[in-house]
């Protein structure tokens, strides 16, 4: 099992059934839906395939709900205008201002306010640069540094400025609705600049029984940037959205951005996915570049937790090549990760989960020194494999439950293989653990000669009493008649 996740983003080219478990068994995890693309008639019905399923053994996938975030684009236009290197134009917040045709609308109300002379204006992705020469109290005169054809609503990206955009705008309000009530596991909420805009989302999610969401904010912003030690503070978890943020940042602090944030969230304990652009040339090739092979393999380097696909999968040509490709890129270079169990902290840790924590880095550590197999965890909330990932451990780690939904957060965590016991028994600890050994032999996880760590807090009803404790599988099957 590779320890790094990979997350596939839902669209045309994987939506049937064939293909989910064809994504599946190349080795995703996570299923991503793009709320800047997708509806909720077509959202709502993959959803229900997916969790179909998933009830039917033939997937173990968790679901994502990408928030389409604040954004700023231009007007709908007349067809297509052709800019050419050099001009000089305007660009205006009120249409009724506008005379010529080079004229252009942003729907930025605070764009002539906000913006400074010199300052640069990205049009469409980067198709279209444009520098800010004039301004007066109606418009902004730019000029074009390269020559483009631009079309209705694309999208404009101000790097460097701050901006008056609300954190939470009214359809991601509908669309985190949507995803309480259709169950899924994570949020990525775009474009957050500010724990206070993480702070909002919970307490929605919150008064709408959506706790059980977690929150990954997003941070694809030079703003996000300044604000990370808080954004990741009060969020689960970071997704770095190397696409926006390589617009919004100099280009040459992507990479050093990228694995400062990494670092920042290992050392709090968090979820991080590196995300955009891994295998970009597959959309339309079937094998990718040696500097895309180069740059997952740095990006695993770094111990994320998970790796993501956009249009690779969603529109690519080769989306179930590009999943095995992308897996078998990460199982390689994860035999080069230098295995260290770095502490880290993790906000509003009671003292019971501290001494859990110690337990965890303890039963590590002997599973170095006694060369165990295999790390068994029994959990009811994934606490304990959150803190267990957290340590980016070498070996093995089997994360046994008794709920689905748990078991679908815990497919996020880096190293974590989670299990649902169909014959969970709450009150008996031996039980569950004889049939975690049965479960593991059965699918050839380990064999009856291994040695195994065991991490629990569920071993008595009622009580939270952490355990660490090394069983020697044939002597334990032969005790309870297992094998």
């Amino acid at each position: 099992m590779k320890k790094v996740r990979i997350v596939a983003t839902m669209g045309p080219a994987v939506e049937s059934e064939q293909k989910i478990i064809q994504l599946y068994n190349a080795g995703v995890n996570i299923i991503r839906f793009n709320f800047s693309h997708a509806n909720y008639e077509n959202a709502r019905k993959v959803a229900n395939n997916i969790k179909k399923l998933n009830s039917l053994g033939k997937t173990k996938l968790s679901l994502l709900l990408d928030t389409k975030g604040p954004e700023i684009r231009t007007g709908d236009m007349d067809g297509i205008y052709n800019y050419k290197k050099g001009e000089v134009f305007k660009i205006f917040v009120d249409k009724t201002k506008m005379k010529e045709k080079s004229d252009l609308f942003c729907d930025y109300e605070y764009l002539v306010e906000d913006m400074k002379v010199g300052k640069s204006i990205i049009i469409d992705s980067g198709v279209f640069i444009v520098k800010v020469i004039g301004k007066t109290k109606d418009f902004l005169e730019v000029k074009a540094l390269n020559a483009a054809s631009i079309k209705s609503r694309r999208h404009i990206n101000l790097p460097g400025t701050k901006l008056k955009l609300p954190g939470l705008i009214e359809q991601d309000k509908k669309d985190i609705l949507f995803a309480i009530e259709n169950d899924f596991d994570f949020i990525a909420a775009s474009f957050i600049r500010s724990k206070e805009n993480v702070v909002e989302i919970k307490e929605l999610l919150k008064a709408n029984k959506g706790e059980f969401i977690r929150v990954l904010s997003k941070i694809e912003t030079q703003e996000g940037i300044d604000n990370m030690d808080g954004i990741i503070e009060e969020s689960d978890g970071v997704m770095i959205a190397r696409g926006d943020l390589g617009i919004e940042v100099p280009i040459e602090k992507l990479a050093k951005y990228q694995k400062e944030q990494v670092l920042k969230c290992r050392a709090q304990g968090k979820i991080v996915i590196t995300a955009t652009h891994f295998l970009e040339t597959m959309i339309t090739n079937p094998f990718p570049t040696r500097a895309e092979s180069s740059d997952i393999t740095n990006a695993v380097l770094q111990k994320p937790d998970t790796l993501m696909l956009s249009g690779e999968t969603s529109i690519g040509q080769f989306p179930i090549e590009t999943a095995k490709m992308m897996a078998k890129i990460i199982k390689e270079a994860e035999k080069a990760i230098d295995y260290k169990y770095e502490d880290f902290s993790y906000k509003n840790l009671s003292e019971k989960d501290k001494e859990k924590k110690i337990l965890i880095k303890s039963g590590l550590h002997l599973c170095d020194q006694l060369k165990i197999k295999a790390m068994l965890v029994f959990t009811k909330s994934g606490l304990l494999a959150r803190l267990t990932s957290s340590f980016k451990p070498k070996i093995p780690v089997y994360a046994f439950t008794k709920e689905e939904k748990v078991v679908r957060y815990m497919n996020i965590l880096f190293g974590i293989d989670a299990i649902s016991l169909k014959d969970w028994n709450q009150e008996n600890y031996e039980h569950n653990l004889a049939s975690s050994i049965k479960y593991l032999l059965k699918n050839k996880l380990v064999k009856k000669e291994d040695k195994v760590v065991i991490i629990t807090d569920l071993r008595e009803e009622g009580f939270e009493i952490p355990v660490l404790e090394i069983i020697h599988i044939k002597d334990f099957c032969t005790k309870i008649n297992c094998l």
